[in-house]
């Protein structure tokens, strides 16, 4: 008997995909971040779910430094098999935890398209990945926006050799601003993804959390069809396209929302414990929210 495709009765998925800003964790009203701190429900829904035996990953725009703590407030390290996958910088980077080991990594040379969006945006700020340790930045970022150390450095060192991301931004900006930007540079040799503010992540070509999930489902054995992948960002289009299911979160813009197969409701109002439990009930949800 083949396996149910998504849609079909019997379909449940194997593997889910979740993003963390704006799925898990809840927006500061007007302060461009999140709370560290996951909800009761959403917790209990994402660890009935890795009980039922789906592998459960992260897929972030976050370095993967900025991704680990999110899974220790999940207790997911406690109900994996092995150690966890995680997707991080938007794809670029394919880790494994505990601990964090990097399994891949696509870098690229950001050099000229950061020169020729600094022609343009010459107060832009500029940042590269120290792994383990912060970003390499031109200047300040506006407080809470990257985690770890952030080490001043010129852009000229900092793009010097390949990278697997870099991030422009702009508080003069708006997104749509940003938004124009990329449509009009074209960036050749190079892919880019707008954030909810005028935040601009550049990575090599083709590279996305789609294709860091495609990574890991090949070595699981599974493929994108057996992915449930919940999302709510422009970074998140194209992993909603390629899983099985995707759902956008209800707050996303309409172009999050045209790419998935379904909508959810809002990170306010829980929306990827809802989509969760569709799947993988509510029966224990009281005694796993308290900690169980």
């Amino acid at each position: 008997m083949s396996t149910p495709a998504p849609g079909e009765p019997g379909w449940r998925p194997r593997l889910v995909a979740l993003d963390i800003d704006g799925t898990l964790l809840r927006w500061i009203t007007g302060a461009g971040t999140t709370l560290e701190e996951v909800p009761d429900a959403v917790r209990a829904a994402v660890r009935r779910a890795a009980r039922a035996g789906a592998h459960v990953v992260l897929a972030s725009g976050r370095s993967p430094h900025g991704m680990t703590g999110v899974a220790d407030l999940l207790g997911l390290a406690e109900l994996a098999d092995d150690r966890l996958w995680i997707v991080a910088s938007n794809g670029a980077v394919v880790t494994r935890y505990p601990p964090l080991e990097v399994v891949r990594e696509e870098t690229f040379d950001a050099g000229p398209a950061v020169q020729r969006i600094l022609q343009l945006h010459p107060e832009a700020l500029v940042a590269v990945e120290e792994r383990g340790v912060g970003y390499r930045v031109n200047r300040a970022f506006p407080t809470g926006e990257l985690s770890g150390d952030l080490i001043p450095t010129p852009v000229e060192h900092m793009v010097a050799a390949p990278v697997s991301r870099v991030i422009i931004r702009d508080p003069a900006a708006t997104v749509d601003d940003f938004v124009r930007l990329g449509e009009e540079l074209g960036l050749h040799g190079t892919d880019y993804v707008v954030g909810w503010t005028a935040w601009l992540d550049l990575s090599a070509p083709g590279v996305s959390k789609a294709s860091g999930l495609d990574h890991v489902v090949d070595a699981l054995g599974l493929t994108a069809t057996d992915v449930l992948a919940i999302g709510d960002g422009r970074n998140d289009v194209e992993m909603l396209r390629w899983a099985g299911r995707g759902v956008a979160m209800g707050q996303a813009v309409d172009v999050v929302h045209q790419a998935a197969d379904a909508v959810t409701a809002g990170v306010d109002d829980d929306g990827a414990a809802r989509e969760l439990e569709r799947w993988f009930g509510t029966a224990d949800a009281d005694a796993d929210a308290a900690g169980g």
